[in-house]
């Protein structure tokens, strides 16, 4: 008689067959083309990762973009900056459409090329050669041009901070015309020429007088990029008006700066900071990452007032504000293995970001539970790591409650294997990982997730399994289905999916559908 060990009848659906391995070397499921593309997309900021270097990502990228068309990558590129807030990925793409359609290029071009670091990115991406051309070329010349005709003189003089290449490369480059004598005056100005002052931008003549006064001579501190303004030894009232004009993202990441430098220490400066940070509309604008929100918080130290640092927690709730709540029972599962201590956003050299795939994890699984109270969370490594949290308590205080534990290998299937252990009853499971899982036990055929989920979910009809990945990768550990969502990145546009996953209201394909659904 054949053996009833080997040959025990499945619970549920028959689990997909494997077809391929993950990076660590465990048993996974191939992405399509474009599912992919688009985890790399949403995830990949092309610098080294735990599994994985900046030219393997380059590489894997340009391999997956060939396979799909240009309509698509168009598409992606502006999803990839709209929604999910990336700068490289869709800057490289557009590289693409100029080697391979000029006419997509030209619909994506304007949406994703926003501002002057986003211009300086997609022209720095061509010229190395990396997508088969050094030299932009007749229409991405011609798009250059227009987004430089297209920003007011002082708006283009504020996006000249930055280098390699500088904006002043990018004229030299390209050959604007100037419409008038005051934007040539200006071209001139920024690569370098003498001319006349008297018809530049009134912001430019503030700065030349600036700098030649001496910071310490002049209180009226031109209101430009706080970068231009660094080059002189500045004083406190000069930092306060730095501090008064300041943008919502720079405001953010310079509060150790504005401590230190005695900012708070005037009266009604750290209201004022702290109502910039909460307020609504400037969080919206800004696109801010809530891990990014997580980093200010916890980077804030004891001179940031307290003030200050409760509007990080206002804007957190804001940030988060598109969660899910869902009925019915919802488990989130964060990896906190090993793999998960390694920066989010990859290893930069000088600017590697303090930020680890962990405590995005947390970050999610804490956000789910303020909207979902009742939410069990069950953190997983090669076992599941027990832990409790106060849904009362503020996202950020359960972020790192979850974030300071765990280590060790990682298996996906551990915390799914522990609610059919229970026989627990739920309507959504949340996985929040980088997708290396090495560690599960063998099923002979697919993925122990998977083969856990077909239990869990025959005892659970209806119920929905996300799997959310903050790594780039071309595999995942569940085989996408009605019943499974799989979606990459760190922006909101992660919970706008969850959401609109969990009421069913998303269309075929899931992620890859929500896409296709860009309008050029």
């Amino acid at each position: 008689m054949a053996s009833r060990q080997v040959f025990r009848s499945l619970v549920g659906k028959l689990v997909p067959a494997a077809s391929s391995r993950n990076e660590a070397g465990g048993v996974a499921y191939e992405r399509t083309p474009k599912q992919a593309l688009a985890q790399y997309v949403a995830t990949g900021c092309l610098n080294a990762t735990y599994y994985a270097s900046a030219d393997d990502q380059l590489e894997k990228v340009l391999g997956l973009a060939s396979k799909v068309d240009s309509e698509f990558l168009a598409k992606l590129a502006v999803f990839a900056r709209e929604s999910a807030g990336m700068k490289d990925s869709p800057a490289l793409l557009c590289a693409v459409l100029s080697t391979r359609s000029p006419e997509h290029l030209a619909k994506a071009f304007p949406r994703v090329v926003d501002n002057g670091r986003m211009l300086r990115n997609f022209v720095q991406i061509v010229r190395s050669g990396a997508v088969g051309r050094k030299s932009l070329g007749t229409v991405p010349k011609r798009l250059v041009r227009e987004w430089l005709a297209g920003e007011d003189g002082t708006a283009l003089f504020r996006a000249s901070v930055g280098s390699q290449p500088s904006l002043a490369d990018v004229i030299k480059m390209v050959h604007p015309k100037p419409v008038d004598e005051a934007r040539q005056a200006l071209y001139g100005y920024l690569i370098g020429k003498k001319v006349d002052p008297n018809v530049l931008p009134e912001t430019v003549r503030q700065f030349e007088a600036w700098k030649a006064a001496g910071a310490k001579e002049t209180r009226q501190v031109p209101d430009v990029p706080f970068e231009m303004l660094t080059a002189l030894e500045l004083g406190r009232d000069e930092w306060v008006a730095i501090a008064r004009k300041a943008t919502w993202q720079m405001t953010r990441m310079n509060l150790n700066t504005f401590a230190r430098h005695g900012v708070f220490e005037v009266d009604g400066m750290a209201g004022l900071v702290a109502s910039r940070l909460a307020d609504p509309k400037e969080v919206r604008k800004a696109r801010v990452f809530p891990y990014q929100l997580l980093a200010a918080y916890s980077a804030a130290n004891e001179g940031v007032p307290a003030i200050v640092r409760n509007a990080l927690q206002d804007a957190m709730e804001l940030a988060i504000s598109n969660v899910p709540a869902v009925k019915g029972k919802v488990f989130v599962c964060p990896d906190v293995s090993g793999s998960m201590s390694s920066p989010v956003t990859g290893h930069r050299k000088g600017a590697t970001t303090a930020v680890r795939c962990i405590d995005v994890a947390a970050l999610v699984a804490a956000a789910i539970v303020r909207a979902n109270p009742k939410a069990e969370v069950i953190p997983f490594e090669q076992e599941v790591v027990p832990v409790e949290l106060n849904p009362r308590d503020s996202v950020m205080t359960n972020a790192k409650k979850l974030a300071s534990i765990g280590g060790g290998g990682t298996n996906c299937s551990a915390a799914l294997e522990a609610l059919n252990r229970r026989k627990a009853k739920g309507e959504l499971v949340v996985f929040v990982s980088d997708n290396e899982s090495w560690a599960d036990p063998g099923t002979g055929r697919g993925t122990a997730l998977m083969a856990e989920w077909g239990r869990f979910r025959s005892r659970n009809t209806g119920a929905r399994l996300a799997c959310i990945d903050l790594q780039p990768s071309a595999t995942t550990q569940a085989a996408e289905s009605d019943d499974v969502l799989n979606v990459g990145g760190f922006s909101d546009q992660v919970f706008d999916l969850l959401s609109a996953f969990a009421s069913g209201r998303l269309a075929a394909d899931h992620w890859v559908g929500r896409v296709e659904e860009v309008v050029l």
